[in-house]
């Protein structure tokens, strides 16, 4: 009996090249960005190398190769950064795309679940929960005036649970002001620190031990997995 051969992985420059397409879909801009991203510091490099390296020839070339790895490596994050927002932007909107963002786009020191806390089955919107060391971080996804009443709601019940923890609210949805879905992971790290790592660990023990909302899953089939673009290593 033939034995099946595993599927080979892309290489790395295939994997940045699918990485470019899908990201050039929806912001055509990119090619621009990325070209301004490796041009820039080589043409620093080149002009720091003739103004202070002139008469040495190892010393501008030594420059200008420095000059090279800094806009290849610049190149690399523009691109991540870009297809990671593209990635958001094909999901924003949709029901379950900030237990996405919790699933994959959170820093470490932030604890959450894909699951919402509080869940309307009649509008779709919910709410989401984030612990990290500034305390409990509720995010609501959907109009404010709709999701407002469900925040407040469980902003009460956490705060009966854990009085010293501070307890923030975001939001994400249509209205003005509220918080894009790239930038949720930016958005939680402007708050205060307050608890330490252990703390943090425990706060999200607590609410999770004595949470009353449970069987909550992702509305709208969202699979957290596709909003998260390849990226190159």
């Amino acid at each position: 009996m033939a034995r099946s051969t595993p599927e080979k992985e892309p290489g790395r420059l295939k994997q940045m090249w699918q990485v470019f397409q899908m990201t050039r879909r929806s912001d055509p801009g990119i090619t621009w960005y990325l070209i301004l991203s490796f041009l820039v510091p080589v043409a620093v490099s080149i002009v720091v190398s003739v103004a202070f390296f002139g008469g040495n020839v190892i010393g501008m070339i030594l420059i200008i190769v420095t000059g090279v790895l800094l806009g290849a490596l610049l190149v690399l994050v523009v691109l991540g950064r870009r297809a990671e927002r593209a990635a958001y932007s094909q999901i924003s909107g949709q029901p379950g795309a900030v237990g996405a963002v919790i699933k994959n786009g959170l820093r470490r020191s932030w604890v959450g679940s894909e699951e919402p806390v509080a869940f309307s089955a009649k509008t779709r919107d919910a709410v989401y929960r984030a612990v990290g060391r500034p305390g409990v971080v509720l995010i609501g996804e959907g109009p404010r005036s709709r999701t407002q009443p469900m925040l407040d709601k469980e902003r009460a019940a956490v705060s009966r649970l854990l009085p010293n923890v501070p307890v923030h609210v975001l939001y994400v949805g249509p209205d003005q002001g509220s918080v894009p879905l790239h930038r949720i992971s930016a958005a939680l790290g402007k708050f205060p620190r307050k608890l330490t790592k252990a703390e943090v660990l425990q706060v999200d023990k607590r609410l999770t031990s004595v949470a009353k909302v449970k069987g909550f899953k992702i509305p709208g089939g969202i699979d957290p997995q596709r909003m998260r673009a390849p990226r190159p290593r």
